[in-house]
């Protein structure tokens, strides 16, 4: 009866959630026709004002907060534990969102725009990422607290990286996000050091797992919206092109890895890194050609999912603590690939300058905020670790009824 109803309601999350973005796409406006080439400017989100047409803005807003809820089920591959991830995503999306605006328009002096609550949005995915690596290890509470510290965080970041410095390219956010979300997410598991978490059996089931395909394909297929959305219309396209080729990139080096490293394809590694090419080509996005965009791709693909076989276990034995979701080998190693190539091909070092003071502010930040969780969470029970019972009123059948 329990694992019915639990179907029943993902099923009617995901049906809710496609229907939502997919009605809004009959007015978008066929933004982005004129190509520009790789020898154009290079496109930064110093300037969140760069969307001309507003449908075009409601649709992109709609597309990330679309692409947020499938980044729960990105994480739902633990069995019994998938009503708590939807609400701790919940929860933590409503507090960021709100403090973050809260910051951009009482210190900041920002007017409420749609640009700016698609920067809402955007900080509201980067914590969403950020706490798959604590999820299940701290109170179902304490995802509000973490919200509301992350939104200043999350402007304190943007404010280094495109009013402090000067010609940061990170039009995609390779760091802006995904290093972001890595490192303030590693921060806080250093100072959490749940190890418990190491001893809990992970398993997955083949329904559980289901819903992280369909995400994973999902988010494949809706990242060109969201690493163009605040591109101004006449870079759009290339801004697509070059995000789909470094997907098809990593695709194809996650199944080789995964085959020539494991025999058979893990899914839980490859839902992930074959995210890992739309991660890395964030800063490049606007610098290099179809062909350039697949070869990142390549590489990041293989060394994400080089990451999940060899470098997370090795790593989380060095540290003591554990990266639940692997959020590390996609969104960090990913990062850092789009920095770095970034900043080779421009020619610049200010990437790396913004790639290290983001990990550095982060993982203060980051740090600070697991000590205060640590120091406010009290004591989970073991049985209630991973359990959506901790947290939920479960209508389950009588255990004789339950056999029959």
């Amino acid at each position: 009866m329990r694992v019915e109803t639990k179907r029943l309601l993902t099923l009617v999350l995901v049906v809710s959630c496609l229907l939502m973005v997919m009605l809004p796409m009959g007015s978008a406006s066929a933004a982005g026709e004129e190509l520009i080439t790789p020898s154009g400017q290079p496109g930064t989100t110093s300037d969140t004002s760069l969307i001309d047409d507003e449908s075009d803005r409601w649709t992109k807003n709609m597309d990330v907060w679309f692409m947020l809820m499938l980044v729960a089920f990105l994480m739902m591959f633990i069995r019994k534990f998938e009503w708590a991830v939807a609400l701790a995503v919940l929860l933590v999306t409503v507090t960021s969102f709100l403090t973050y605006m809260a910051v951009q328009e009482f210190y900041f002096d920002r007017s409420w725009d749609m640009s700016l609550m698609l920067m809402g949005v955007i900080c509201s995915i980067t914590v969403v990422i950020a706490i798959g690596m604590f999820l299940g290890t701290v109170k179902m509470w304490q995802y509000l607290l973490v919200g509301a510290i992350f939104g200043p965080v999350f402007a304190l970041v943007e404010w280094f990286m495109f009013s402090y410095l000067d010609g940061v390219v990170d039009p995609g956010g390779s760091i802006l996000v995904h290093m972001c979300a890595a490192y303030f997410g590693m921060g806080a598991i250093l100072t959490i050091r749940e190890k418990r978490a190491f001893n809990e059996p992970m398993y997955y089931s083949t329904h559980s797992i289901s819903f992280v395909w369909l995400a994973s394909m999902l988010l494949w297929i809706l990242w060109p919206s969201f690493v163009t959305c605040l591109l101004p219309a006449d870079q759009q396209s290339w801004g697509m092109i070059t995000c789909y080729m470094a997907g098809i990139g990593s695709i194809l080096t996650t199944y080789i890895v995964c085959v020539a490293a494991q025999k058979k394809v893990n899914p839980t590694v490859f839902t992930y890194a074959m995210l890992a090419g739309p991660v890395a080509i964030g800063s490049p996005l606007l610098s290099v050609n179809q062909w350039g965009a697949l070869v990142i791709g390549l590489i990041a693909g293989t060394l994400s999912a080089l990451s999940f076989i060899y470098l997370q276990p090795w790593l989380c034995k060095k540290i003591g603590a554990l990266d639940v979701m692997g959020v590390h080998n996609l969104h960090g190693v990913g990062g850092w690939i789009g920095a770095l190539t970034a900043a080779i091909i421009v020619g610049s070092g200010t990437n790396v300058i913004a790639a290290v003071g983001v990990v550095a502010i982060t993982m203060v930040t980051g740090g600070i905020t697991g000590a205060i969780l640590r120091a406010t969470r009290g004591k989970i029970a073991d049985e209630d670790m991973f359990e959506d019972k901790a947290d939920f009123i479960l209508n389950e059948a009588p255990s004789t009824e339950a056999s029959q």
